[in-house]
């Protein structure tokens, strides 16, 4: 086999098992859903903000400064910052499903057709799923000293969708309350 041929093949299969769990996770719905307009008006992706410092590059240089440095206090930084970043993960993701399902609630009481919300919340489900197997797939390599991990299009991805749910509240409050 020649190395293109592999690469190939490497790329195909963590393509279709990125789209497999987007698929999937699309499939899931969050069982509880304290959504309320309060809770809306609370949502902001600035609580996001110390996640994307968590992974700074410049964190390991100046520990890589000091002295009595060792390779040893380099991986424990990165396994914890990854832990710490993985959990601002999780609280984005389940922000992001319930932003998606009020999304889904509005949609179905809705009086009007609003095949065009569909569409769009398909799309950013899609995106965000995909989004989510890349960043998870960075941070394990950053964990291991290789690469960067940059967040930022989740975050976006995130922010659009709940503009998106803000924009229909003063009209549908009640039904999402």
């Amino acid at each position: 086999m020649t190395l293109a041929f592999l690469t190939a093949a490497l790329a195909s299969a963590a393509l279709i098992t990125g789209l497999i769990l987007a698929l999937r996770n699309l499939a899931l719905t969050e069982s509880a859903l304290p959504v309320t307009a309060e809770w809306i008006s609370e949502l902001s992706t600035d609580r996001y903000r110390p996640m994307m410092r968590l992974l700074d590059p410049r964190e390991v240089e100046f520990l890589r400064s000091q002295p009595g440095y060792t390779p040893e206090m380099e991986a424990r930084l990165r396994t914890q910052r990854c832990q710490a970043f993985r959990g601002y993960l999780r609280c984005l993701h389940l922000d992001f499903q319930r932003v998606a399902t009020a999304l889904k609630i509005i949609m179905t009481q809705s009086e009007l057709d609003r095949g065009d919300l569909a569409a769009v919340l398909i799309h950013h489900q899609i995106q965000f799923a995909l989004g989510m197997q890349v960043v998870n797939a960075r941070l394990m390599l950053y964990k291991w000293g290789i690469g960067h991990v940059d967040a930022a299009s989740l975050l976006r991805t995130f922010d659009l969708m709940r503009i998106e749910l803000g924009s229909m509240m003063p009209a549908t409050s009640a039904a999402c309350a």
